[in-house]
This record gives structure tokens, C-alpha cells and sequence, in this order.
């Protein structure tokens, strides 16, 4: 049973993004807990990530703000949708004291690694056990207990999966159900910005809209580089892993006879990841007596909405906020974390999957009723339920709670 005094001994299994501001929420909220990570380094693969209202105020009650800003790109415009022949602007968003006004905070660009980092600086030192590759978790009394690959063995009162994707914890809390084929794969590649064209470097989210395809840039890394996620029809390629790549004359030949300015774009950046998007089914539940999952490892989506990243953090702040509450046993909390948060990333799980039929129309009737529908729409404000939502103060939290 766990140990009244200093609460449930919690397991981490993951040391990204999701897994690490588990952490230190679980810290501010008082809590302990041991971050368990294969890799023997932090670091985060992949290039870009957009940082949306209802992240940014969590990061912000976690005291990190001032680290992220650092390295961070407040974006001006967002959602600049282009036509892919001609580059013709079809649509554009601005944020610049917009979002301010709408949501309390701004909407940011920033490298993964940056981010990574910014939540790194609020866990302690000397939670975070680096080489260690979870191989199994069993749920038992009263707790769990977890293998790893080097034999060693830990018991745990809970054990919270952040360790994505393919994630081995979740194999203990859900019948295993086979990833379906999307057809598509996403590409992925960062330009230094001493070789990127003026109008890559603006503080803008630009998404380029073609047949089967689409093209998005926007600056990170504080402006000295810009992130580039393209995607198109995968063909035979498979594989789902942030690991590999492919060539740049790969990428350039998915957007021949596109605007230049995508090919020179493509050019300029290094040698470009590639992954397949494989699609999945939303859970019907993410706990299991003390075990439970967070982001990737409960609720995979496509990248089409960006809040990939934002939804593990809101799910680490609810399940801290749950944790930390009196409670009868973790098992409660932990239905308690589920329970408020399955819905919401349901609903993004689905919206985000059908973004990419209504991105990738061919020139046609349809095509040219999207492009209307884009010039006469507010996303800012259609996409209110996203970016308006406190996942703190939905579960009965926020500021005074933490304190």
C-alpha cells in the first residue's frame, strides 16, 4: 500500500515531452516520481512544434515561461493557407493580440529540443534514470510492477505510460488492436535561416494546400531556423518511426510542379525525417487499476491540428491535479484522470483525421468550395473549444489549487 506520508510511489515510464511535464507537475503538486528513459540521453527527435493558448497557460503555472521564451517564436499570423501552383493566399489568421484577448495568452513556435528542455528545468534532480527500457508491465495488488531490459525489476503503487506511439505500457491496460494503414507519411526537415527565403522566416504558421498533399513552415529555434512538416501519399513506406529518413530529392519529387518557393524550401533544409502516419482508434479506457497512459500511448492523432504535444500536457496537469486529491486508492484517481479528459481528446483524435480528406482535395468543385469557405472563416475562433479550454479548472483546479 502506498506510504500516507509521502504519497503513492509513482513510475514514469518516458522522458519526453508528455512524460517529463508529468513529472513536474506531479512535483509542484507536491508528489514524488521516477522517470524511467530508454534512451541514455534527453533528447527530443523531430524539428518544430506549435504551442497553442491552452498549453502555453499551463507552462506557465509551472514557472517556465520566462526558459521557453528564450528560444520560443510568438507567431503573428497563423493558418496562412496558400494554393500550391501559384502560392496565392487563400486564407490568413492574424494572432498578434488577438489570442491575447480571446484566450489570455499567445500562440508560439518552438523546437521540440527547446521544449524539452523547458519542462526539464522543473523536475528535480535525480528523478530521471536515463538507459532504462521498460519490456513489461503487470498489474497486481495493491500496484504493479515493471521489467527492464537489463533484469532489473520495480514495484510502483502507479505507473503512468508516456512512452508514446508504440507504447509497451499500454499493452497492460488495453486488448491490443492493429495500427490501420493511412496511405500517407509525413516528412520533416529543419532549414538553417541564413538559406531559407524572407517569406519562410516571417512569424507565421503556413500551411500550403494541394491534390493528396500539403505543405506547412513556420520558424522556430528563435528564428534561426525554420521547421518544415510536408505530407503526402506514402506509397509502400510503413515504417512509423521518428528514425527514419529519406533523401531531398525524395521530398522535392512529392511536390514537383509545386510553387518554387515549396521546392527551394526543400532544397535548403538537411536531411529530411519520414514517418508513416498510421492510424488508430481512439481507446475506450487508458487505466487499469495503478496503471494509466498519457498522450501518444493513450490518444495518437494526426498532426493536422498541432495539439499532439499540447494534449499530453493538458493530461499531465489533470492527472497531478487527480493524484494529488484525497482520494480512496491511485485506482480512484486514475479513473478520475480518465474520466476527464477521454472525451475531449476523442473528439481531437477525430477532427484531426478528417482535416487531412478536406486539406488534400483535388483541383476541382469541392476544392474550390474549400478555398471559399477558408477566406470566409475564423479559425481562431471556430477552434475556441481548443484553445479557450483550462484543463486544470475543468477538473477543479488551476492556480489556487496548485498552490
Amino acid at each position: 500500500m502506498p506510504d500516507v506520508a509521502h504519497g503513492p510511489r509513482i513510475v514514469i515510464v518516458g522522458g519526453g515531452i508528455g512524460g517529463l511535464t508529468a513529472a513536474a507537475f506531479l512535483h509542484r503538486a507536491g508528489l514524488s516520481a521516477t522517470v524511467y528513459e530508454q534512451a541514455p540521453a534527453l533528447t527530443e527527435v523531430g524539428a518544430g512544434i506549435l504551442v497553442a493558448p491552452n498549453a502555453v497557460r499551463l507552462l506557465r503555472r509551472l514557472g517556465v515561461m520566462e526558459r521557453l521564451l528564450r528560444r520560443a517564436v510568438p507567431l503573428e499570423w497563423a493558418w496562412e493557407f496558400r494554393r500550391w501552383a501559384d502560392g496565392r493566399v487563400l486564407s490568413v489568421e492574424r494572432l498578434g493580440g488577438v489570442c491575447e484577448r480571446l484566450y489570455g495568452e499567445r500562440t508560439y513556435t518552438v523546437h521540440r529540443a527547446d521544449l524539452l528542455d523547458t519542462v526539464r528545468s522543473a523536475v528535480p534532480d535525480g528523478w530521471v534514470r536515463l538507459g532504462r527500457r521498460c519490456t513489461a508491465v503487470e498489474a497486481g495488488p495493491g500496484g504493479a510492477v515493471l521489467r527492464f531490459a537489463d533484469g532489473s525489476v520495480v514495484a510502483a503503487d502507479v505507473v503512468i505510460g508516456a512512452d508514446g506511439v508504440h507504447s509497451v505500457v499500454r499493452g497492460a491496460v488495453a486488448e491490443p488492436a492493429p495500427a490501420r494503414y493511412s496511405g500517407l507519411c509525413a516528412f520533416r526537415t529543419v532549414v538553417p535561416a541564413h538559406a531559407a527565403p524572407d517569406f519562410a522566416l516571417r512569424p507565421a504558421q503556413t500551411l500550403w494546400l494541394g491534390p493528396g498533399r500539403h505543405f506547412v513552415h513556420y520558424p522556430i529555434a528563435g528564428g534561426d531556423a525554420v521547421n518544415v512538416v510536408a505530407v503526402a501519399p506514402a506509397g509502400d513506406f510503413t515504417d512509423e518511426s521518428w528514425s527514419a529518413t529519406a533523401t531531398v530529392e525524395e521530398l522535392r519529387a512529392e511536390f514537383a510542379g509545386w510553387d518554387p518557393r515549396v521546392t527551394d524550401l526543400v532544397t535548403a533544409g538537411g536531411t529530411p525525417g519520414r514517418w508513416a502516419l498510421l492510424d488508430r482508434e481512439p481507446l475506450p479506457r487508458w487505466s487499469r487499476g495503478g496503471i494509466t497512459l498519457l498522450g501518444d500511448a493513450a490518444h495518437p492523432m494526426f498532426p493536422f491540428f498541432a495539439q499532439g504535444a499540447a494534449q499530453s500536457i493538458e493530461d499531465a496537469a489533470v492527472l497531478a491535479h487527480c493524484l494529488a486529491m484525497p482520494a480512496d486508492s491511485p485506482e480512484q484517481a486514475l479513473r478520475r484522470y480518465e474520466a476527464a479528459r477521454i472525451e475531449r481528446t476523442t473528439r481531437l483524435q477525430r477532427v484531426s483525421h478528417a482535416r487531412g480528406d478536406i486539406n488534400h482535395l483535388p483541383d476541382g468543385p469541392e476544392q474550390r468550395s474549400r478555398d471559399a469557405a477558408l477566406a470566409d472563416s475564423d479559425p481562431l475562433l471556430r477552434n475556441g473549444w481548443i484553445y479557450g479550454h483550462d484543463a486544470e479548472y475543468a477538473i477543479g483546479g488551476g492556480p489556487a489549487a496548485a498552490r
